[in-house]
Parts: C-alpha cells; sequence; structure tokens
C-alpha cells in the first residue's frame, strides 16, 4: 500500500477521532446544560475565603458516616441543581460563582439571598405548567422564590401521584414527585434555623400594649424540668394545660420539627451511642427528659443560636461564632474518633483530581491523534512523548484520588458502581502503558489517553445522575475489607482486561479499514499478540475472581453458586474468553477472527459489569440503575464496529483473492 493513501488513511482517522471528541462535548456540555440568564440578586455580597474554609471543614453526620459539611453541600447542590457550581450577578453587574459550601451558607444564614438563586434543575418545562407555574423555558433552572407560588398545586399533584406504583407513572408524574422531594430537602435546609432566629413567642407576656417577648429556645430549655412539673402536675389534676403553656409547647414542637432533618451536626454525649443529632433532636431530648446531659444539648443550642445571629452584625463577627461552632462540634468529634478524615476529605474534593486527570487524557488524546496523523517522522515522536507525559500525568492524579478515597473510607478502592469505573479507567490506562512498553508499537499509547478520557466522563455523568456520596458505608454483605481485596479488585481488574482487548481490536479495524498499516506485517501480528494476551489476562482474572466470589459467597449467604445474574455475568466472560482462546488454539480464529471475537468481549464485560445490575433480581443487585441509555448506546457503537470489522475483512479477503486470480506474465 502507498505511503499516500496510507497518510489519507491517517488523516480520516484523526477527523473522525475529532468528530467523535466534539459529539462527546456536545453532548456533555451543550445538550446536558440548561438554558438561561446569569440570575440577578441585589444586595448580594460572596462569603470570605477564611468563612468558607471554616465551613468545609464543619463536621456532620450524614449517610452513615462522618463527613465535612462540604461534601454534604456538595451532592445536595449536585442532587437539587444538576452541578456544583452556579453562577449570579449582584446589583453592580459583578459575576459570582457560588460553589457548595457557599450556597449551603446562604441557605442557612441568608435565606434572603438563598430564595432567589437558581438552586431547581427542571428538565422538563411541563412540571412547570402542571403546577400553575409560568416556564421560561423547556429546560432551565428555578429558584425557590419562582416554584414557591406553585407550592400547593404541587403538594396536591404529590398526594395524587404517589398513590400510584412507580412502575405505572409515566414520567411527567415521576417527575413532579422528584421534584417535591427536592423542594422538601431545601426547606428542611431553609427553616433549620427557624429556632435560632425567631425564638419562641411569650404569650401573654406583654405589658402596656406593648408585644410579646421573645425567649431563646436555648433559655427555655433551661426550664424544661419545670415546664415538665407543671404539664404533669395539670394532668394529675385532670385539669386543662393553661393556654399560654400549650401555645409555648406548640411553638417548641414546631421549631424542632423545622430543624429535625437535614442537618445532623451535633455529636452526643454517650460515647456508645452513633447517631449524631440535629437541633431539633436535641430541643426535643432535653424538652422531654430524654437527654442524659442536658447542658451539653443546652449549650449546643446556644451556641448555634448565637451562630445564626452573628450574621446580622458582619461576616467578620459571624466567622468567629462559626468557627467556634465548628472548634466545639470538632473536639467532640475528635474525642470519639469520628474526626480522622474530615479535612482530608474537604482538601480532597477542593482539589477535583479526576477533573484534573481528564484534563491530562484529553490533551494526550489529541497528542496521540498528531502523532498517528504525523507517522514516524520528527513531528510524530514528539507527539508521541507528549502522549506518554500527558498520560501519565492524568493516570498519576486518578491513582492519587484513589488513593485518598481509600484513605478516607478506611476500605479498597473497589466497593460501589461510581468505584468501579475510575478503578477501571485507571487500571485500563496503566494495563496499555505496560503493553507499549512491551511492544513499542505507539498504538497502545494511544488508545490509554483515549479509554481514559471516556471512562471519566463516564464517571462524571454517572455521578452527576446519581447525585449520591460515593464514600458511604457499604451495604453490610459487602462491607470486607479482605473480599474487596481479593475477589473485587481481581474481577474488577478482569473487566479491565477485557475492555483493552476489545478496544485493541476496534483499533485493529479501524487500522485495516482505513489502510493505517501501510501493509506492516508485523504491526499487525504485534497487535494480535497483544489482543491474546490480554484476552489471557482476562480469562485468568476472571476465573480467579468468579472462585473467589464464590467462596465468598459461601461464607456470606450459605452456599457457592445459586446462577445469580452477577455470578452468571461473570462465568460468561470466563466461558467466552476461553471460547476464544480454544478456537485460536484450534485454528478456527485467526487474525481477523480473534479480533471481532475481542470486540463482543466489550459487551459481555458490560452486560457483567453493568446491565445484569438493572435487572432488579438477585442477591448481588445493589440498586445501581443509572445509566441505561448509555448501556445501550455501547451496545450499539460495540455493534457498529463489529459491523465495519467484517466488512473490512471482507473486503481485505476479496481482494487477495482477485490478486492470486491474476495470471503471472
Amino acid at each position: 500500500m502507498s505511503d499516500t493513501s496510507s497518510r489519507a488513511g491517517r488523516w480520516i482517522a484523526a477527523i473522525l477521532a475529532m468528530a467523535g471528541l466534539a459529539l462527546v462535548f456536545y453532548q456533555l456540555v451543550v445538550d446536558n446544560t440548561p438554558k438561561g440568564e446569569v440570575r440577578k440578586i441585589d444586595g448580594y455580597q460572596p462569603w470570605t475565603a477564611e468563612t468558607l474554609a471554616a465551613a468545609d471543614t464543619l463536621p456532620v453526620q450524614d449517610g452513615g458516616r462522618i463527613k465535612p459539611l462540604s461534601t454534604y453541600a456538595g451532592f445536595t447542590m449536585l442532587g437539587l441543581h444538576g452541578a456544583r457550581s452556579m453562577k449570579i450577578e449582584d446589583s453592580t453587574g459583578r459575576e459570582h460563582r457560588i460553589k457548595p459550601s457557599a450556597w449551603l451558607l446562604d441557605i442557612l444564614f441568608r435565606p434572603q439571598f438563598a430564595i432567589h438563586q437558581p438552586t431547581f434543575r427542571i428538565d422538563n418545562s411541563a412540571v412547570l405548567e402542571a403546577i400553575g407555574v409560568k416556564p421560561r423555558g423547556k429546560r432551565d433552572r428555578y429558584s425557590y422564590a419562582d416554584i414557591e407560588p406553585g407550592r400547593d398545586k404541587l403538594g396536591e399533584l404529590t398526594a395524587a401521584y404517589g398513590r400510584i406504583e412507580a412502575k405505572q407513572r409515566d414520567p411527567l408524574q415521576t417527575q413532579v414527585l422528584d421534584l417535591a422531594t427536592n423542594l422538601r430537602t431545601y426547606e428542611s435546609l431553609l427553616g433549620w434555623f427557624t429556632f435560632a432566629r425567631a425564638g419562641v413567642i411569650l404569650r401573654g407576656s406583654g405589658e402596656n400594649g406593648n408585644p410579646d417577648k421573645r425567649a431563646d429556645v436555648s433559655a427555655l430549655m433551661t426550664v424544661a424540668p419545670d415546664i415538665r412539673k407543671q404539664v404533669e402536675q395539670a394532668r394529675g389534676d385532670r385539669a386543662a394545660v393553661p393556654d399560654n403553656l400549650q401555645d409555648l409547647l406548640q411553638q417548641v414542637i414546631d421549631v424542632s420539627n423545622f430543624a429535625k432533618t437535614g442537618l445532623h451536626i451535633l455529636p452526643p454525649p454517650d460515647p456508645a451511642d452513633t447517631l449524631w443529632r440535629s437541633a431539633g433532636d436535641a430541643i426535643m431530648d432535653v424538652m422531654t427528659g430524654k437527654a442524659g446531659d442536658p447542658q451539653i444539648h443546652i449549650d449546643d443550642i446556644k451556641a448555634l443560636e448565637t451562630t445564626a445571629r452573628a450574621i446580622s452584625t458582619g461576616e467578620q463577627e459571624f466567622l468567629k461564632a462559626f468557627t467556634a461552632l465548628r472548634d466545639r462540634i470538632a473536639q467532640r468529634a475528635a474525642d470519639r474518633g469520628e474526626n480522622r478524615g474530615v479535612a482530608l476529605e474537604a482538601a480532597y474534593y477542593r482539589m477535583n483530581w479526576f477533573l484534573y486527570g481528564l484534563a491530562f487524557f484529553l490533551i494526550g488524546t489529541l497528542a496521540a491523534m498528531a502523532m498517528w496523523t504525523f507517522g514516524g517522522n520528527t513531528a510524530g515522536r514528539v507527539f508521541s512523548w507528549t502522549t506518554w507525559a500527558a498520560t501519565l500525568a492524568g493516570l498519576a492524579f486518578c491513582v492519587t484520588a484513589i488513593t485518598k478515597r481509600c484513605i478516607i473510607m478506611q476500605r479498597p478502592p473497589v466497593g460501589n458502581l461510581y468505584d468501579t469505573i475510575i478503578f477501571i479507567g485507571s487500571t485500563v490506562v496503566m494495563l496499555a502503558l505496560i503493553v507499549e512498553w512491551l511492544t513499542r508499537r505507539r498504538f497502545a499509547l494511544g488508545i490509554a489517553p483515549m479509554l481514559g478520557t471516556g471512562l471519566i466522563i463516564l464517571a462524571r455523568r454517572f455521578e452527576l445522575g446519581d447525585a449520591t456520596d460515593h464514600m458511604n458505608p457499604l451495604v453490610a454483605v459487602l462491607d470486607s475489607n479482605f473480599w474487596l481485596t481479593t475477589h473485587v479488585i481481581t474481577i474488577t481488574l478482569g473487566y479491565s482486561a477485557g475492555l483493552l482487548s476489545a478496544f485493541m481490536s476496534a483499533g485493529f479495524v479501524l487500522l485495516c479499514g482505513l489502510g493505517l498499516d501501510g501493509g506492516d506485517r508485523d504491526l499487525r501480528r504485534a497487535l494480535t499478540r497483544a489482543v491474546y494476551g490480554m484476552l489471557c489476562v482476562t480469562l485468568f482474572l476472571s476465573l480467579v475472581g468468579t472462585v473467589l466470589g464464590g467462596i465468598w459467597a459461601n461464607y456470606s449467604w450459605g452456599r457457592f453458586w445459586g446462577w445469580d445474574p452477577k455470578e452468571n455475568g461473570a462465568l460468561l466472560i470466563v466461558l467466552w474468553t476461553l471460547s476464544i482462546l480454544h478456537a485460536r488454539l484450534g485454528g478456527y480464529l485467526r487474525e481477523w477472527g480473534i479480533h471481532l471475537a475481542s470486540i463482543f468481549t466489550a459487551i459481555v464485560v458490560t452486560f457483567s459489569w453493568w446491565h445484569v445490575n438493572f435487572l432488579g433480581v438477585g442477591l448481588h443487585n445493589y440498586g445501581f440503575t443509572a445509566g441505561k441509555n448509555t448501556i445501550w448506546t455501547f451496545y450499539a457503537c460495540m455493534a457498529a464496529v463489529l459491523v465495519a470489522g467484517f466488512i473490512a475483512m471482507v473486503v481485505e479477503r476479496e481482494r487477495k483473492r482477485e490478486r492470486l486470480d491474476v495470471p503471472v506474465a
């Protein structure tokens, strides 16, 4: 094949790759970004860096573990807003980017600003029309003040749609219920400090026409024994509780209910008690006499009241009060041994390691395209080293992030579906670089950053769709560091090897279909050997991982094998790769055959890795349901590559047959 046709093929491949990359970014950045103008909020002042730093490291209990407030704010904002930042303008037109901690501080302490921020992502304007709110477009973000006029109608629809079984609801009904859930979450935070801002009214305390006096809830808690005594005495005398006392108790119940959900930031006095308290819990524990040490709760509520009221005197005073509150809670958490990873986790999310890794993988992808386009000349060698450097840098960021997550979680790196994506994304790049180091053909090198880019984007999309903290404790059956280290890591490495073999074979199809090999038989043989070796690795890891999984199942469930969908998926990988290797040894699969079979391995691996979770059955189903559309799109793409490969194989064989039929002169 001429050098001219080979060069043309390289340019075609580069153009196709650039088009695919542009399509990915269009779908991620443009299509998934709601439209709308930046909101203007009069009088808005951004929080200082010192205040945000103090807020970031406030310990809270959520999802069964202790985490920094920044993590709680980040995933709450992600669930409501669909992103971890928003833009607003102040009255002067100056633009501000609000991140999770600032967003949550506004909700808790500056609700007059928070209710006008575009917090709620609405992807279907019909939801707003259903509750009587005029939408601005099909997809946009709305503030609480925008949605609040439709609050009553939303409540009516929620009551009606809630009686319909989940499987019977149409998309609009589901989205209405989702909006109601999001609104309740937001309102629980918006009203959390009501007890501190308003206190309670002492009915009948006004004299000479003056308004009734107010009392702090913390002050009322100090006389809780006397209040209980009065109530018990009235009941003992079978008399009605005095109206003013009844009204006072009702106010206490109301403000405690506002602060009962959302934030659980108060460590319990009893070291044996693992459940942290919200402000509402602390108030009711004291008022009902359940608190073992009421003074601690009274002091906690007093500190919360001081912090909430300090905002009216300026941010510097607020910072002093908030820092004192943070230090008080952090010290008690440390005394309980529960403050170990809070600062590390806050720094982890502040750094955004995977975003940097993605940036370097993208640079590596662009460099790889240029490397293949320019071939073996000086420019090609420069881009080859650039690809190496960018890919290694991206891998370093990902490995560092996974290591930090292990330290924070105190467990091995893989425990849920999000963990598998970032782990496979890192290990598949590592395996590709090892293959490149062994082959030195610059083929696996180019695939490495592309796979890293695709899998990190997938992880970010999954995190956005799931909006769940993936460092939360595992379900009981998975909570075993030994088996997570042996079975889960082994089987996940098998997924990595299987995907790498499939994508190297997909590259082989592109290489030969566009004539990029330039007639280099050594290159084709090297790629085939690399794919064959990676299939052997896939078989070994999948087989060992499956056996280890059976031992774990026997230990946990009392049976080695139960034909569970996840078990069947692992068995499918073993049987499929075993069939490929036997067919290769028997001569049934040759060069093209092994590559086409390897491409199908990606479908088998993806089914075992993700798709079995959609079936909703089996002991291995842990509720992972996000990403159905992505799965079917991936299946379609791999099927298209298979068809293209089959066509390229037929064309190549036909050309060979024609050359053999040409008579010799």
